[in-house]
């Protein structure tokens, strides 16, 4: 497949892990992968073999599904418990734990969740369904972001008064810098996000290397992708010049998307954000602004307060596997009680979660 094979040239992948090993400073280095999409597919395709025992690729909190804070869940559970409302969501988000339930367990019950593939669909709900409040679960980072906002716009346009959106959308440049922060954890370099970075550019991620002198790649998601941003990384490492490469040059530009960047500020203004085992992340969340506040779901049935909610201690140890503390297997309940077909935590949820990519490629 054009454009697809190319970036899984085996003969490539053993050159590129050959310098990779070549190249290996010696010392133990941790690279964060922070896009759940480099998980899935360092697990897919094997690559921890072909990187020297002393280079440890660790998750981040790169998932939007296992970010969403569990009153966030809870907030949409009651909502849809309201038989006047219908719930519009990713199907991802369909078995993520609350704190006593799950959006999948209230459709078998109620009946009122649907699943979209785009936040335009909740507008085609919203005109067939008026005498319903519809309420789509904007979830994302600054990849979805874009389209909830132009969703949110052409609602306004067409004075829909039965359409609102819950967001609980998030900013990943906010979370890198909250994980520098925490002295227990120690990163050697990051892998950036690729469908993140088509939006933003890399730019935003500068602070890290003349910060914290951390070296940064912005990658694709393709074995010769991944590999080749090590590489880009271990370079820095060696060479002691860090900065933000970019690998992935054939989709993410130096400024990003201008267009989608000013549809969201357009729409939406950041402020601060529960993140799920994180905590509250000042600056890294968007909200819709005053003029939109007609479409804001948390101010309309008043919810917002249960979205700030703190998240009782749980077994689960998705918390540090969002910071990249312990991987997947470190959970004593991984592969026992939380499996995909029952998670616990929603790391094991989502496609992009670590514990899911850890469970489902482990052999």
């Amino acid at each position: 497949m054009k454009y697809v094979d190319e970036f899984r040239n085996a003969k490539l992948v053993r050159k590129l892990s050959a310098r990779i090993n070549s190249i290996n400073p010696g010392n133990n280095l941790n690279i964060m992968e922070v896009c759940g999409t480099h998980t899935q597919n360092f697990c897919r395709f094997g690559l921890a073999k072909l990187l020297p025992k002393n280079i440890r690729l660790i998750s981040g909190p790169g998932c939007p599904v296992c970010v969403s804070p569990q009153g966030y869940i809870d907030a949409a559970i009651k909502l849809a418990k309201n038989k006047d409302v219908l719930i519009v969501t990713f199907g991802d988000m369909l078995c993520v734990p609350g704190s006593v339930s799950s959006l999948e367990k209230e459709r078998a019950k109620f009946g009122n969740v649907r699943v979209a593939y785009s936040p335009l669909d909740a507008l085609s709900i919203s005109r067939d369904n008026p005498d319903k409040k519809v309420v789509f679960l904007a979830v994302g980072f600054e990849t979805t972001a874009p389209t909830i906002a132009l969703s949110v716009m052409e609602a306004k346009k067409e004075s829909l008064k039965n359409l609102f959106f819950l967001s609980s959308l998030k900013l990943i440049p906010a979370a890198m810098h909250y994980l520098l922060l925490d002295k227990k954890l120690k990163v050697d370099g990051f892998l950036c996000p690729g469908h993140v970075s088509a939006v933003i550019g890399i730019k935003d991620y500068a602070f890290i290397p003349k910060k914290y002198k951390i070296p940064c790649c912005v990658a694709g998601f393709e074995p010769v992708d991944i590999l080749e941003g090590i590489d880009m990384i271990l370079e820095q490492i060696v060479t002691g010049n860090p900065y933000v490469a970019n690998q992935y040059t054939r989709v993410v530009a130096q400024a990003g998307n201008p267009r989608a960047k000013e549809i969201i500020r357009r729409v939406f203004k950041i402020s601060d954000s529960r993140w799920r085992g994180l905590g509250i992340i000042p600056g890294s969340g968007l909200k819709l602004k005053d003029e939109f506040s007609g479409f804001d779901a948390g101010r309309i049935f008043s919810v917002a307060s249960m979205q700030n909610k703190a998240e009782p201690v749980k077994r689960c140890r998705c918390s540090e596997v969002l910071k990249g503390l312990i991987s997947p297997p470190g959970c004593p309940l991984f592969g026992r009680r939380c499996q995909p077909d029952n998670p616990f935590g929603p790391c094991m949820v989502s496609n992009e979660g670590a514990c899911n990519a850890y469970y489902k490629f482990r052999q």
